[in-house]
C-alpha cells in the first residue's frame, strides 16, 4: 500500500472516530431546569431499561463459527441475551481479509466485522456504513470495516486490541474475539496422501479430504475463551462453512479439551445447503461426523431445517453446485443412538437477494428452549 492509499485510509477514519466523537453518542447532557420530560418519553426510557435489563439477565452463550452463518445467527441471539461471545476463525484467505494479512500481516477481519455489525443495537444502518466496499484505486475490493479494523489494530498495536476497542465504541450486545491471535493456516491430508495448504484450496477438495489440521499446531486459544466457556450455559458451533469456518476453532487443541471439559450442552447448528467444492455429497450425519471427531467427543443437540425451498431456489442453488441438507429416519437413529438429540425445525429464511440464510430468531428461540430445559431440570 503507497502513501497515497496510506493517507486516504488515515483521512477515512479520522473523519469516522471524529463524526462519532461529535455525535450524541458521546456527549453528556447537561441536565435542563425547569423542563418537563414528556410521558411519551418517560414510557420510552422505562421499555429501554426493562428490555436492557431482561437481556442482562439473559443466558451466557459462547458461539464458535465464522463467515455469513454466525453473523445471521448472531443477530437472532442479541433479542435474548447480551451475554454472548462469539468466537471467530483467523484463517480467511480470501477477498480483502487475505490481502490485509498478505500486506499488513494482520489477521483477517472479515468475519469478525460481520460479527460485530450482527450484534450492533442498529445492525441495518452500521452495516450499510461498514460493509461499504470501495470500487476504484489502490482501495477497490476493500470494505470500510475491514480497514476501520486495521487502522485500530495499527493503533492498538495488537489485533486482540483493536477487536476489543471496536467492540466497545460500537456497544455492541456481547463480545467478538478472534479464536487466536498467532498467525495459523490450515492444511489437510487428502484420500491419496496429497497434502494442501490453504483455507482456499481446503475449500476445493473437501470431499476428499481424510485429515485437517492447524499449523502451528501448539496454537494458543485466547484466555478470554476459556474463561467464557467456563461461566457459559450454553455452547454452539456453528453455523458456517464445515472446513474453513466451524472446524478450524476445534483443530485448536487446548480450546477442544475446554469445550470437553465444560459440563454444559453442546449444540451444532447444521447448514442449509452443501458448499461447492468442500461439501459435495455431504449429508448431515457427515457434517456432525466431521465436528464430533475434530471435538473429541459427541454432541448434546443437532438442529436440523426442515422447511422447504421453491422450485426457482433450488435450481439456482444447483446451477452453482449447491444442494439443500435435509435429514432422513436412518441419519436420526444413528444420531441420536450416540447420544446426540435431533431437533428439527424451520430455520431457513431467504433474504432480499434471494440467499438461503439462517432465520437467526428461530434457531435463537430453540437454543432458548434447550437453556431453560437444563436449568429447570
Amino acid at each position: 500500500m503507497d502513501w497515497r492509499t496510506g493517507f486516504i485510509l488515515g483521512l477515512l477514519v479520522a473523519f469516522l472516530f471524529g463524526s462519532l466523537a461529535r455525535s450524541n453518542l458521546f456527549r453528556k447532557r447537561s441536565p435542563r431546569p425547569n423542563k418537563l420530560i414528556s410521558p411519551h418519553k418517560s414510557a420510552k426510557n422505562v421499555m429501554t431499561n426493562a428490555v436492557e435489563l431482561r437481556l442482562s439477565m439473559g443466558p451466557s452463550i459462547v458461539a464458535l463459527g465464522g463467515g455469513t452463518g454466525l453473523s445471521s445467527l448472531l443477530s437472532g441471539l442479541k433479542c435474548f441475551t447480551r451475554n454472548i461471545t462469539a468466537v471467530v476463525t483467523v484463517t480467511d484467505e480470501g477477498g480483502s481479509s487475505g490481502r490485509l494479512t498478505q500486506e499488513w500481516g494482520v489477521l483477517p477481519p472479515g468475519d469478525i466485522r460481520n460479527c460485530v455489525v450482527a450484534l450492533a443495537e442498529n445492525d441495518n444502518a452500521l452495516s450499510q456504513i461498514l460493509d461499504f466496499r470501495f470500487d476504484k484505486g489502490d482501495l477497490q475490493g476493500h470494505s470500510l470495516g475491514n480497514l476501520i479494523l486495521l487502522a485500530v489494530t495499527e493503533m492498538s498495536g495488537d489485533f486482540r486490541l483493536g477487536v476489543e476497542k471496536i467492540n466497545n465504541l460500537l456497544a455492541i450486545r456481547g463480545r467478538v474475539l478472534p479464536v487466536t491471535t498467532e498467525s495459523v493456516c490450515l492444511y489437510g491430508r487428502l484420500v491419496t496422501g496429497k497434502i494442501i495448504k490453504g483455507e482456499l484450496q481446503i475449500s476445493k477438495h473437501g470431499s476428499a479430504i481424510e485429515e485437517v489440521w492447524l499449523e502451528p499446531e501448539d496454537a494458543k486459544p485466547l484466555k478470554d475463551i476459556s474463561r467464557a466457556i467456563e461461566g457459559a450455559d450454553l455452547i454452539v458451533l456453528g453455523p458456517g462453512s464445515l472446513f474453513t469456518s466451524v472446524l478450524p476453532n476445534l483443530l485448536i487443541g487446548d480450546l477442544a479439551k475446554k469445550l470437553r471439559e465444560s459440563p454444559v450442552p453442546k449444540v451444532y447448528v447444521s447448514n442449509l445447503m452443501t458448499q461447492p467444492g468442500e461439501t459435495d455429497g455431504f449429508d448431515i450425519l457427515t457434517h456432525v461426523k466431521w465436528v464430533e471427531r475434530c471435538l473429541g467427543q459427541h454432541l448434546d443437540y443437532a438442529l436440523v431445517n426442515t422447511g422447504s425451498f421453491s422450485e426457482e431456489v433450488l435450481a439456482n442453488y444447483s446451477e452453482q453446485g449447491a444442494d439443500a441438507l435435509f435429514i432422513d429416519k436412518d441419519q436420526i437413529r444413528i444420531l441420536e443412538s450416540g447420544g446426540c438429540k435431533v431437533i428439527q425445525g424451520v430455520f431457513a429464511r431467504i433474504s432480499e437477494e434471494s440467499l438461503v440464510r439462517h432465520d437467526g430468531q428461530s434457531v435463537s428461540e430453540v437454543l432458548m428452549k434447550i437453556c431453560r430445559e437444563r436449568n429447570e431440570g
